[in-house]
């Protein structure tokens, strides 16, 4: 068995260490199920998985079958070792072994293609590479789910059993990301959401979110917080058509690249279309007047609902959604402002984010293959975009090819407390839509000049931000943000008149102050108010309403001890002004 610990630090490594688990995962099930035929087993993030073409349907008590079975491959240590063969010599060593899906495979490579084979023990697999030394590296597995795949994502072809499973250089190592997926499990925004009875999705309108009237408080404290911060940094609020004609999105280039993902209709016989982005909608408010170098940068910011055409598999509560309110603004500029205005946006995105405790790294997206406009175009918007973060020395990584189909882009990866990321800010730099729109400014020469423009968004999405701000907190959100900030709960029904006087106090102060002063036991209703994740519970007995107190807990840090109605006041609205974590 190999001794040193595995260097786990570098992604190449960590792809490495779990393709070869990958790879005994298949040969597990091939000593279990010799009839098994293999298709394609790579790593992904934060594991692997292998598709399967088995007639016996495996269940999860045989995933710890197979676990079993992987621990003594593991234990064996067999080397990797890697041959290559001619192309023909390849087919027929795959078909010698039934192996339909790598015969295939095969076929379809190109014809000077090194085609590769990997030999663990009594197991070879088609592959690429790269692996690690043996398999006795691999030192602590653990197979998670069984699902359904179609064979290279074609729903025409055979559904496949996919196993996924993930690997770590230590059992503690995965203990620990075990744990985090158990805490994941518990934070599910969609469990929180349905207890705190924020949001619900129904039957009748998969991936449209209905927001309840607890949600809506989120919403509009978000909402009201962002429109504070741009004003205040000179953007100027609009609101444009949720439909536009066909030759809107013929222009913007939305018709040849993002059809399919659009709703459509028909309006007095002509085709318009839902929007699935704000952009071209705020070209046309620009477009409306002439402009002066003078007037500009020119920061026009939008709560702009839009549709897109999502697959019904890849719907996942407010994360992944058919609708959604993008918190976007564009900015038209003089090229020479792009550094100054690129900068102002990071530093924006800056302060909204670690208000609520968030993370981020930065990646840089690059021309993609489906893109409009010249080289040269795409080189000097993506060296604009280096400038502008490298001028406050943030730092950032290449994503290669992953720009929008108009302009190279900065997103930001938000890392929540259990540090996982999501995609949420973007900076989009777009030299590509100005021109198809033919907008213009006068310049101090007296002549018309082009406008830059920027595409940006904070949150992404007003509904994932929120979904992610419940897995973050747990649902226990900063007092600003939290819909119930008081919960009054009576001891007896004989508390019931001092603890309405009490409320009608606390909401006089601005304060969200839910009653319960029903006939139940004191600790159920306690339970319920935690279970809810309302901030503070205050237990109105015959005590405190003599000495006119409140018993205080706060759903983050517990008992607080016994605070008079005015202590009690003060100190939530210090803390919902400050806007404290």
């Amino acid at each position: 068995m190999a001794k040193e610990k595995y260097d786990f630090t570098s992604q190449e490594n960590r792809d490495k260490y779990r393709h070869t688990t990958s790879h005994i995962l298949a040969q597990a099930v091939k000593h279990i199920w010799p009839e098994a035929k293999l298709a394609i087993g790579p790593s992904i993030e934060n594991g692997f998985y292998y598709d399967i073409d088995l007639d016996y349907k495996i269940t999860d008590q045989d995933l710890l079958k197979i676990q079993k079975e992987m621990k003594k491959i593991m234990q064996a240590n067999y080397p990797l070792e890697r041959f290559e063969l001619p192309r023909e010599e390849a087919i027929k060593f795959m078909e010698e072994k039934g192996e339909d899906y790598k015969v295939e495979l095969i076929n379809d490579l190109p014809e000077d293609a090194i085609i590769s084979f990997y030999k663990q023990g009594d197991f070879t697999d088609l592959c690429a590479g790269p692996h690690v030394d043996s398999t006795g590296v691999v030192k602590a597995v653990k197979l998670t789910s069984i699902a359904g795949a179609y064979w290279r994502g074609d729903s025409d072809r055979k559904m496949l059993q996919r196993i996924y499973g993930t690997s770590f250089p230590s059992q503690a190592e995965l203990d620990e990301y075990l744990n985090k997926i158990e805490e994941a499990k518990k934070r599910d925004h969609r469990k929180i959401g349905k207890e705190m009875d924020l949001f619900m999705l129904a039957d009748e309108g998969p991936g449209f979110p209905f927001f309840l009237p607890k949600g809506m408080i989120i919403r509009n404290e978000l909402e009201n917080f962002w429109k504070h911060e741009h004003y205040r940094r000179g953007y100027e609020e609009i609101r444009t058509p949720l439909i536009l004609n066909e030759q809107l999105w013929r222009t913007s280039g939305h018709w040849d690249h993002y059809k399919d993902n659009m709703y459509f209709t028909k309006i007095d016989d002509e085709d318009y279309a839902i929007k699935p982005m704000n952009c071209p909608g705020s070209i046309l408010a620009y477009k409306r007047k002439m402009w002066s170098y003078r007037d500009l940068p020119l920061r026009y910011a939008e709560l702009g609902q839009c549709h897109r055409h999502e697959l019904s598999g890849a719907l996942h509560g407010l994360m992944r959604v058919r609708t959604f309110v993008q918190d976007d603004a564009h900015i038209f500029m003089l090229p020479e402002q792009t550094k100054d205005e690129v900068t102002k946006v990071i530093q924006l995105y800056d302060d909204m984010y670690k208000l609520f405790g968030l993370t981020y790294h930065i990646e840089l997206s690059t021309r993609p293959e489906d893109s409009m406009g010249t080289k040269e175009e795409w080189d000097a918007a993506e060296t604009a975009l280096k400038e502008a973060i490298e001028s406050i020395g943030a730092a950032y990584v290449i994503n290669e090819g992953d720009g929008a189909f108009y302009g190279p882009k900065l997103d930001f990866h938000l890392e929540d407390s259990l540090g996982r990321t999501w995609q949420c800010g973007t900076i989009q730099l777009d030299m590509q839509m100005p021109q198809r729109f033919d907008i213009t400014y006068v310049g101090s020469d007296g002549e018309k000049h082009r406008p830059l423009m920027i595409h940006r968004a904070c949150f992404g999405s007003v509904e994932r931000f929120i979904g992610i701000l419940i897995e973050n907190f747990a649902g226990k959100f900063p007092l600003w943000l939290a819909p119930v900030q008081a919960k009054l709960c009576t001891v007896t029904e004989a508390n019931a008149e001092y603890a309405k006087k009490v409320a009608e106090k606390l909401e006089a102060a601005g304060i969200r102050t839910e009653l319960d002063i029903r006939n139940e036991k004191i600790g159920y209703k306690i339970r319920e108010a935690r279970n809810a994740r309302d901030s503070y519970i205050c237990v109105i007995g015959e005590q405190e309403e003599k000495d006119d107190t409140l018993s205080v807990r706060s759903s983050k840090v517990g008992d607080i001890g016994t605070l008079t109605v005015d202590e009690f006041i003060a100190k939530l609205t210090e803390e919902i002004a400050s806007k404290a974590m």
